[in-house]
Formats: structure tokens, C-alpha cells, sequence
């Protein structure tokens, strides 16, 4: 399983591309805020923590197996990154991936989750073959589970109290499609 973004994966009204060096301003504007980094496994980020991770995000554009893609997402309107999502292949002999996804609060809302939430499924399934791919969020985070609820995912697990996170009890929602499903849904 091998799959390379050379050109910009296109949505409606979304571009998913490879991370840029040129993208740190962009990311810090949402990546610093406290409400999106609640919910995440860092803490607001500098923009000296963004430069930093980016040259390792940018290099996120070839799976070859196991793996992750990075792709900022853009408006095709206003060509304004406005997010990140990736899509990563965590068992390929199994064909297992998950994804994640992060908009900045302004755009949120939108259905840009969706939109580029279901590139990412198409992607997994259709390009990569993947058998099954799953996500997960806190369960406060109620906006990211109606995403993946509104892509047709399957609430499979709600984990209790089973990590230490930011100083308190995780509880955490699991999603999960299968690729048969994903085709029967698509018509395919």
C-alpha cells in the first residue's frame, strides 16, 4: 500500500494539501487556543512549538505501510488554511487506519469536519484499501462525535475513566467503518 499526495485532494468547497513551511502563522492561530487544545495531547502551542513540528509534518505526504498523512485544509474560495487533518495506517497486514481532524473555531460549524472527513474515508478505502478505519474523541467533545457520526461511523466503545489526561479521568468515544460499509453507502 503506497500513496503519495502529489496534488491537493479537492472537496466541494475544500483543498486537503501537504503542510507547507509557510503554514506556521496559519496553524498557530488555532493550535494556540485553549479550546482546541483541550482536547488534544499537547497544550497550546507557541509558534516557536508549530515551526518546530512542522518540517515533520511537511515530510507527512508518503505512506509506503504503516504511516501517517498530513494535510492542511484549505477554502477553495479564499485559499485560507483554515485546519489540519491526517490519516494514518496504523496495521497493514490488518488494513486498519483512523483519522483526526482540527479546525480553527471560526470555521467550525460549516461542515468542513464532514467534507474533509469524508475525503479522508474515501482515501482509506477506496485508494489505500483499507479494511477499517476508526476515531476517537473526548466524550465532551460533542461537535467531533456528531462528525463522525454524520460520516455514517458506528460508536463501537465509550471508554471510562481509562487514562489520565490533562490531570483528570479520560472518557473517550471510539468510531469505527468498514470498508463494506463504506461502498454499500457510496453505492459501490
Amino acid at each position: 500500500m503506497i500513496y503519495e499526495i502529489t496534488v491537493p485532494v479537492e472537496t466541494d468547497r475544500l483543498l486537503l494539501r501537504p503542510m507547507e513551511e509557510g503554514d506556521a502563522e496559519a496553524i498557530h492561530a488555532y493550535q494556540s487556543l485553549p479550546e482546541i487544545a483541550q482536547y488534544q495531547y499537547w497544550d497550546p502551542r507557541s509558534l516557536e512549538d508549530v515551526q518546530a513540528r512542522l518540517a515533520e509534518w511537511c515530510g507527512m505526504r508518503r505512506l509506503e505501510g504503516e504511516g501517517t498523512l498530513a494535510f492542511a485544509v484549505e477554502t477553495h474560495s479564499e485559499r485560507r488554511l483554515i485546519g489540519d487533518v491526517s490519516l494514518r495506517v496504523t496495521d497493514a497486514a490488518a488494513r486498519q487506519g483512523t483519522f483526526g481532524f482540527t479546525l480553527h473555531p471560526a470555521c467550525q460549524g460549516r461542515g468542513y469536519a464532514t467534507e474533509a472527513g469524508r475525503a479522508l474515508l474515501r482515501i482509506g478505502f477506496e485508494e489505500l484499501n483499507l479494511h477499517r478505519i476508526f476515531a476517537c474523541c473526548d466524550v465532551r467533545n460533542t461537535a467531533s462525535w456528531r462528525v463522525m457520526e454524520r460520516l455514517g461511523m458506528r460508536r463501537e466503545a465509550h471508554f471510562r475513566e481509562h487514562a489520565l489526561f490533562k490531570g483528570g479521568w479520560d472518557e473517550e468515544f471510539y468510531y469505527a467503518l468498514l470498508q463494506r460499509e463504506w461502498r454499500s453507502r457510496a453505492g459501490r
